[in-house]
């Protein structure tokens, strides 16, 4: 039973990545949560380097990370997105690799990377971190911030529920 206002909308495929990638290029930045069996939970906030188009995440690390260590004793990991200024919120589950391939340090390289990695490209603690979605769910309002809050502000004043026209559910990509 759905117990708020949004609207359901699972979206599946080329759907689901086009609308992940909306999300992540607003914010770009997520909490990147490791051994997801401990408490309390690793959690870092990590830059996103690309969203490809099969709806892969891409990071760089530094080789020797504690982040690093914990996806090579256990791959599971979840990331968390949040654009409270917009209300897009996107929460995904995968299993995450680390690797050196150097191809795609090369293509995803940018000059903000140098601020961790002094060395550039050729920095030997670089690694990537490739994060491979199981299962993602987002939250998204269909109105700017202003109208949300504007619809809160009314629903205050007549004594009634909030209708917000958001939409969420389940990405598989």
């Amino acid at each position: 039973m759905k117990k708020d206002n949004s609207s359901v909308k699972d979206l599946v495929n080329q759907k689901a990545v086009d609308k992940i990638k909306e999300l992540v290029d607003h914010t770009q930045v997520c909490f990147f949560t490791t051994h997801l069996d401990s408490t309390p939970l690793p959690t870092r906030p990590m830059y996103t380097q690309q969203v490809d188009e099969e709806g892969t995440f891409w990071f760089f690390s530094d080789e020797e990370s504690e982040k690093n260590f914990d996806i090579k004793d256990d791959s599971r990991v979840q990331l968390l997105y949040a654009n409270p200024s917009k209300s897009e919120f996107l929460s995904v589950y995968g299993h995450a690799m680390v690797s050196r391939d150097r191809s795609k340090i090369e293509e995803l390289w940018n000059p903000m990377a140098k601020a961790w990695f002094k060395g550039g490209k050729d920095d030997p603690s670089l690694s990537i971190i490739q994060v491979i979605p199981d299962e993602a769910y987002y939250w998204d309002t269909k109105h700017n911030k202003m109208v949300s809050l504007l619809k809160i502000i009314t629903s205050i004043a007549s004594d009634s529920r909030s209708n917000d026209d958001g939409v969420q559910g389940r990405l598989k990509v």
